[in-house]
């Protein structure tokens, strides 16, 4: 077991401190993992699966972002080069699809949401710097990324209990992260304990708030749009649900797939046409979870 605890200990010890985050390290990390998550959103294969949120939700990001402040030796550091490294990867992802979209450059118009958060991780990955240090204002900042992983992972878990093995690694990966977090940036077991306990508290009050949702289901379009199989989507950054194209020609119908009430905004480009829908998964007043989309102008 001891020799166990040593091999993890030397691997977040490398991952978390023990990388040469220089200048090209950084340009180079952000332009890889641009590249990666272009491929999971152009290829048609990985629609509907864990790989395709790394272009949509945060979870991957978190990950990458706290590999950068931990291995910057000042917090102004850490700050700089977490915020170049979205302002690069970014804007790339929109870059590498558009040969690919229907909407060309018009891609970029989703950006709004991506260069937001860029902005944020200018002050964020500066206060986030001091998680290495290992006490309890460490803990105190991990705690907000423990709780937003925790509701994650349920949700990814949820979604596979229910659709397997749908998010099964979305549930894996984020769970994952909350005890490496754990075990990299707390040194001993009550601030471990304390840190678990804060995160299930956090979900427990978030699944109050918001009931939990599971939809995994093929939807007919309301304005009945014959699709060719050229025919790609486009869904809005920050949205609360995926939704990609499962069928073309005359039935033509989406999927939709869920973990939350919410609005998502999305555009089917087909061989220069453009259909946009603002869908919105909400509760009516029977406890019934409903879906509703509507064509946009």
């Amino acid at each position: 077991m001891n020799g166990k605890k040593r091999i993890i200990r030397r691997l977040t010890d490398r991952l978390y401190g023990g990388i040469n985050m220089s200048w090209p390290a950084v340009i180079i990390f952000a332009v890889s993992t641009a590249v990666l998550t272009a491929v999971f959103l152009i290829f048609p294969v990985f629609d509907g699966t864990s790989f395709r949120r790394m272009g949509v939700y945060l979870e991957a990001w978190i990950f990458f972002a706290v590999i950068i402040m931990s291995n910057c030796r000042k917090p102004l550091e850490s700050a700089v080069k977490t915020f170049v490294f979205f302002l690069i990867s970014q804007p790339l992802i929109y870059l590498f699809q558009v040969p690919f979209a229907g909407m060309g450059f018009g891609l970029f118009r989703y950006y709004g949401t991506w260069f937001i958060w860029t902005l944020l991780t200018f002050p964020m990955a500066y206060i986030g710097w001091y998680i290495r240090r290992k006490n309890w204002l460490s803990l105190l900042i991990l705690l907000p990324v423990l709780v937003f992983l925790a509701s994650e992972s349920f949700s990814g878990f949820r979604m596979s209990y229910y659709h397997f093995p749908r998010l099964l690694i979305t549930g894996v990966f984020c769970l994952a992260q909350i005890l490496i977090y754990l075990y990299a940036f707390t040194d001993n077991t009550v601030k471990k304990a304390a840190g678990l306990a804060a995160a299930a508290a956090g979900l427990a009050v978030m699944l109050y708030i918001q009931p939990p949702v599971q939809i995994n289901t093929a939807y007919f379009l309301p304005d009945s749009p014959v699709l060719s199989e050229d025919a790609g989507i486009t869904v809005m950054e920050g949205a609360d649900a995926e939704v990609w194209i499962r069928r073309t020609g005359e039935d033509s119908m989406i999927g939709i797939q869920a973990s939350k009430l919410g609005k998502t905004e999305f555009v089917i480009s087909d061989r220069g046409a453009e259909y946009h829908y603002l869908m919105e998964v909400y509760m009516d007043n029977n406890g019934h979870i409903q879906v509703d989309i509507t064509p946009q102008e």
